[in-house]
C-alpha cells in the first residue's frame, strides 16, 4: 500500500482507472443522482481496489461479466470521506457501480426555483474541486489520476443538461417526462473537472469554437459581457501554443456558485458577479481560459502543489491581458493581485506553513487553507523567472514545459528538476527552490509599476493629508482605478468620510462587484449605518467566497456590525453552498464575545 496523495486514498500500486462511463438520473426532490458509474480498468486485474467515496449510498458492484464484487466501506474520515475497497475477481477489466449521492454531496448544490434568476425551475451544479468529486461518484479521486469518460444524465423535460464535455446527442428519458443528455470527453482529465449543471438553459454562439449558456434572464446580458472570447483564444495561443479541448463554452451559474469561476474543459462555470455590464472583470475568464494550458493540460500532481496549477495560470492571464489591453492594464491586475496576496500573508502569518508554494496538506482539509497565495505568490516567482530569462527565452521554455508534460500532472520537485535541466543558471540566481519551500514573500519578488499606477497609488496616499478626489475626477478612472484606490484606503473611516467616499463614486448601488465589496468592507468596518441594507442584500444574494470572507470579517468591527452579520447568516445560510457557509461560519467564529 502506498498513498501517494494525502487528499485520496489512490493506491498506485493497484489498478488504474483509465475510462468512466457515467450513467445517472437527478432527483430534485430528494436531491440525489442514482445509476451507474463503469470504470474501465488500464489492464486485466484482480485483488484490492481502493476508491474514494463520500456519503455514497453504495448498492452494488459487478464486474465486465456480472459477476458481484465484494466491497466494504471504511469508516468516515473528515477529509478523505470513506475509502471504497472491491475485491476484484481475477482478470476483472470493468467495475459496474450502483449507487445514489446524499442530499448533502458536497460536490452537488441543489437550488430551488426560487433561488435561480428565472424563479421557474430548479438548477444543480457541480462543484469537484479540489477534491469533491468522491461525493458525486466512486472514483480515484486525485489529481495524478486522469480518465476520459461518456456520460448519460436524465433529468425533467424542459430542463438542459451540460457538462465539461462534448455533445453527444439527447434523447427521451427511461421514465414520462425525463430528457437523457449524453456526452463524450476524449482528453483525459482528473477527476475535480469532471462538471455538470442542469436547468432552464439558454445558449448564444460568441464565435467558431465558443458558446455562453446561462438562464434566460441573464443569457443576452452574458452574451454581451465576454462577446471577446474569441480574440482571448487566439492571444493565448500565440503565446502557449494550440488550444487542445476542441471547444470553449462557458456557463453563467445562478450566484451562489461559491468561485469566480472553474476551468472545467470545454464548459468554464462563472459567477454572475462578473456581469457588471462594461466587461471590466473578465480578466476571471483570461484566467479560467488560461487553466486550458496550465492547470487543465498540464496539472498539479495533489494540492500540495496547487500553485503549480495557479501561479502559473495568474502570470498566464496577466500575459494575455497584456496582449489585448496593453501593460497598463496588466500592471493594474498585479497591483489589485498583491492586496490579495498580502491579505492572505496577514491571515496566516508571514512565516505560516501555509504561505509555502509547496505545501504540506497531510490531514489538512485544503478547503480551508484556500488563499492567494498560491495564485500570486506563485505568478510573482513565475513573472521573476521571465524577467531573468528575458521573455522570449522564457517563453520558448514555457511551451517546451507544456509541450513535455501536456496530459500529466507533476509535483514541484518534477518541475523544479525540469526547471534546472532546461534553465539551471536562472533558478539558482532567483532562489527558486527559497520561493517554493520557503515561507512568506522573498525579498527579490517583482515589482510591477505604471504611470497610471503610480498616480492612484498617490492620490490614495494623499488620503491621509486630506486630499480628496473631486467627482469629475474619480468619474474618469477606469474600474480597475478605482478599486486599487479603495484597497489602499486606511480602514475604519469617520462616516462623514464614508458619506463623501460614498457620494463622489457612487459606491452604494455600484453594478460591479469588486468595487462594490470592497466598499462594503470599508463601510462595515466603519460601521456606517448607510450601507448596512446593501450589505445585507449582497450577503443574501451572493455566495462567492472571495467577497463572503472579507464582509463578513470587516462586519467583526463592532456589536451591530456583527448582529447584522450573525442575523443575515442565519436568513440566508441555506442559499449558501457548504464551502462558502464554512468561510461565513469561520469568520463569524473568530467575533469577540462583548
Amino acid at each position: 500500500m502506498a498513498r501517494i496523495d494525502p487528499h485520496s486514498h489512490f493506491d498506485p500500486e493497484q489498478p488504474l482507472v483509465r475510462k468512466l462511463h457515467w450513467k445517472v438520473s437527478a432527483d430534485f426532490a430528494s436531491r440525489r443522482l442514482a445509476g451507474e458509474a463503469r470504470l474501465f480498468l488500464a489492464l486485466p486485474s484482480e485483488g484490492p481496489l481502493d476508491l474514494d467515496s463520500d456519503a455514497l449510498d453504495i448498492r452494488g458492484a459487478r464486474d465486465q461479466k456480472d459477476r458481484p464484487i465484494p466491497y466494504h466501506l471504511g469508516e468516515p474520515d473528515p477529509v478523505l470521506g470513506r475509502r471504497l475497497r472491491l475485491d476484484l475477481p481475477a482478470g476483472t477489466t470493468e467495475v459496474a457501480l450502483r449507487y445514489a449521492t446524499s442530499p448533502e454531496a458536497v460536490a452537488l448544490q441543489w437550488l430551488s426555483p426560487e433561488q435561480t434568476e428565472g424563479r421557474a425551475a430548479p438548477f444543480l451544479f457541480s462543484q469537484c474541486q479540489p477534491h469533491h468529486a468522491r461525493s458525486m461518484l466512486p472514483c480515484q479521486d486525485s489529481p495524478r489520476m486522469r480518465i476520459t469518460y461518456r456520460a448519460e444524465i436524465t433529468i425533467p423535460e424542459g430542463m438542459r443538461a451540460v457538462m465539461s464535455a462534448g455533445d453527444a446527442g439527447e434523447s427521451s428519458g427511461p421514465k414520462p417526462g425525463t430528457r437523457t443528455f449524453a456526452f463524450e470527453m476524449p482528453q483525459p482529465i482528473p477527476s475535480y473537472l469532471l462538471a455538470l449543471a442542469a436547468g432552464r438553459l439558454e445558449s448564444r454562439e460568441l464565435g467558431p469554437r465558443s458558446r455562453i449558456w446561462a438562464e434566460p434572464e441573464t443569457v443576452e446580458a452574458a452574451a454581451f459581457e465576454f462577446a471577446e472570447i474569441e480574440g482571448m483564444i487566439s492571444a493565448a495561443e500565440g503565446i502557449f501554443g494550440p488550444y487542445e479541448w476542441d471547444r470553449y463554452d462557458m456557463l453563467v451559474l445562478p450566484p451562489s456558485f461559491p468561485y469566480g469561476g472553474m476551468e472545467n474543459p470545454r464548459l468554464t462555470f462563472l459567477t454572475p458577479t462578473l456581469l457588471a455590464g462594461d466587461r471590466s472583470l473578465v480578466a476571471v475568464v483570461v484566467h479560467e481560459l488560461a487553466h486550458s494550458w496550465t492547470g487543465n493540460l498540464v496539472t498539479n500532481a495533489t494540492m500540495n502543489d496547487f500553485w503549480l496549477n495557479e501561479g502559473f495560470t495568474v502570470w498566464a492571464e496577466r500575459r494575455i491581458l497584456e496582449a489585448l489591453r496593453g501593460g497598463e492594464a496588466a500592471s493594474l491586475a498585479w497591483a489589485i493581485g498583491q492586496t490579495g496576496l498580502d491579505r492572505s500573508l496577514e491571515r496566516f502569518g508571514a512565516d505560516s506553513p501555509f504561505t509555502r508554494l509547496r505545501t504540506d496538506l497531510w490531514g489538512v482539509d485544503p478547503d480551508s487553507m484556500y488563499s492567494d497565495v498560491p495564485y500570486e505568490k506563485g505568478a510573482r516567482l513565475v513573472a521573476l523567472l521571465e524577467r531573468t530569462v528575458g521573455r522570449d527565452a522564457f517563453d520558448a521554455f514555457i511551451r517546451e514545459y507544456i509541450e513535455r508534460f501536456r496530459f500529466t500532472s507533476i509535483t514541484s520537485e518534477e518541475f523544479l528538476a525540469f526547471l534546472e535541466e532546461r534553465l539551471p543558471g536562472p533558478a539558482e540566481e532567483v532562489g527558486t527552490k527559497e520561493w517554493v519551500f520557503g515561507t512568506g514573500l522573498p525579498g527579490n519578488a517583482p515589482r510591477f509599476t505604471s504611470k497610471g499606477l503610480a498616480a492612484i497609488e498617490a492620490k490614495a496616499a494623499a488620503w491621509a493629508e486630506g486630499v480628496r478626489p473631486a467627482e469629475a475626477e474619480a468619474a474618469s478612472w477606469t474600474p480597475a482605478e478605482t478599486l486599487i484606490y479603495l484597497q489602499s484606503l486606511p480602514r475604519p473611516l469617520l462616516e462623514a468620510d464614508c458619506a463623501l467616499l460614498d457620494r463622489i463614486f457612487g459606491l452604494t448601488p455600484q453594478g460591479n462587484y469588486e468595487i462594490l465589496v470592497e466598499w462594503l468592507t470599508i463601510a462595515a468596518a466603519s460601521d456606517y449605518a448607510p450601507a448596512f441594507p446593501r450589505i445585507r442584500e449582497v450577503l443574501g444574494r451572493v455566495g462567492r467566497m472571495k467577497f463572503l470572507r472579507p464582509l463578513y470579517k470587516a462586519l467583526a468591527a463592532s456589536a451591530r456590525t456583527r448582529e447584522l452579520a450573525r442575523s443575515t447568516f442565519e436568513t440566508v445560510k441555506e442559499r449558501y453552498h457548504a464551502l462558502s457557509r464554512r468561510v461565513a461560519e469561520v469568520e463569524m467564529a473568530a467575533y469577540p464575545e462583548a
